[in-house]
């Protein structure tokens, strides 16, 4: 049985789905771009290929693998998009959540069920279906859950709008004695720079009281000076909009002091290692192209 456990983004990890680039299918066609950037990639002549993207992910295995992390990757599909494996679900304590994800992705969920019948049953929870929300959106500090959401009235339009207030209220009744705070990120479904696909494109804790963050990723900017005075300014990294697009702000914590960074990302990994942590550096440019880093390609399942 797996003893499911994770109550922040940055306790020493011990167990993980990490995403895979096998067989991941040819490049979609224009109508099927998920998001901006994607499309961006699609129309460019750029989107990355299975030949890049393999060594990106097997590099951040053998991070995993250096800190004796207990990591487990998907049954292969032929030819189909499994490299995000944070949307398909998450871990809340000692509750895994399966996420009601955009429906031509179900598929990634039952290439994890080998994962998932470990587990507790009665411990793993599915959402009634008028609930979206995805793991990106989803983050745990302290006795806080912060949620990315989109509050606009246009919220069915936005394909890039990924978790609604049912989401939201759903972890409000399911988890009653932790703190579930919103906030309203701001969408494009045509420029990438201005489209935080999921809270993690925004804003992201590392160690004990540090975090990265993007100011104009918020729709709000109560929601914004929220998080300035919960952690404090002078503990925040603040990225720029180009950052913001380089998903600087997804990153991955394997420890409180341990955080895996693309290799490309000179100004913070500089302040990083400058404020204490070992930066693990590997590179990801190819995977980043599909709007997503490494935070988005990994499912933890126990932190201690």
């Amino acid at each position: 049985m797996l003893q499911l456990n994770v109550k922040d983004e940055s306790s020493r990890l011990r167990a993980v789905v990490l995403g895979t680039a096998i067989s991941n299918g040819p490049t979609p066609q224009i109508e099927e771009a998920y998001d901006p950037k994607s499309l961006e990639h699609i129309l460019a002549g750029t989107y990355p290929i299975e030949l890049d993207m393999v060594p990106e992910m097997d590099a951040f295995e053998a991070v995993f693998k250096k800190y004796e992390v207990t990591v487990y990757r998907p049954e292969i599909i032929q030819n189909y998009n499994q490299i995000f494996t944070r949307d398909i679900g998450f871990v809340i304590d000692d509750v895994f959540i399966k996420s009601n994800i955009l429906p031509d992705r179900e598929r990634e969920l039952d290439a994890i069920q080998y994962v998932i019948d470990q587990m507790d049953p009665t411990k793993v929870v599915r959402p009634p279906e008028e609930v979206h929300i995805e793991g990106g959106d989803v983050m745990l500090w302290e006795n806080y859950i912060f949620v990315g959401t989109y509050k606009g009235s246009d919220y069915k339009d936005y394909i890039t709008a990924r978790t609604n207030w049912q989401g939201v209220a759903f972890l409000k009744q399911l988890f009653p004695n932790k703190v579930v705070k919103e906030f309203d990120l701001v969408k494009s479904k045509i420029e990438a720079r201005d489209n935080a696909l999921h809270l993690d494109c925004c804003f992201q804790p590392v160690g004990k009281n540090k975090g990265i963050i993007y100011k104009s990723g918020f729709r709000e900017e109560s929601d914004y000076m929220f998080l300035v005075q919960l952690f404090g300014k002078e503990n925040l990294f603040h990225i720029e909009r180009e950052e913001m697009y380089h998903m600087y702000s997804n990153v991955f914590s394997i420890a409180p002091d341990v955080v895996v960074s693309e290799k490309n990302f000179t100004r913070l990994n500089n302040w990083l290692r400058k404020n204490g942590f070992t930066v693990e550096e590997i590179p990801y440019a190819e995977i980043a192209k599909q709007e997503g880093l490494l935070r988005c390609s990994t499912l933890p399942l126990i932190r201690e």
